[in-house]
């Protein structure tokens, strides 16, 4: 289970080094599936930090007067 405490970049190195862990392949079976229900766990964490980090920096931009679109073409 993720800590939801852990900071984006915490969860991005342990995902890191799950993905290395398990592209070597020598992970049993049991462990693997448990690594990758922990990996996605971890990158549902990123996400939702990540999304939280835009609507803050949205609602800073949209309270300044500026420009809220960050979709870049």
């Amino acid at each position: 289970m993720v800590e939801e405490n852990m900071s984006f970049e915490d969860n991005l190195k342990e995902l890191e080094e799950i993905v290395a862990n398990l592209e070597k392949g020598d992970v049993p079976l049991d462990n693997a599936i448990e690594e990758f229900k922990k990996a996605m766990d971890l990158v549902k964490a990123c996400d939702d930090k990540l999304k939280d980090a835009q609507d803050t920096i949205a609602k800073i931009v949209k309270d300044n007067g500026e420009i809220t679109d960050f979709d870049v073409e």
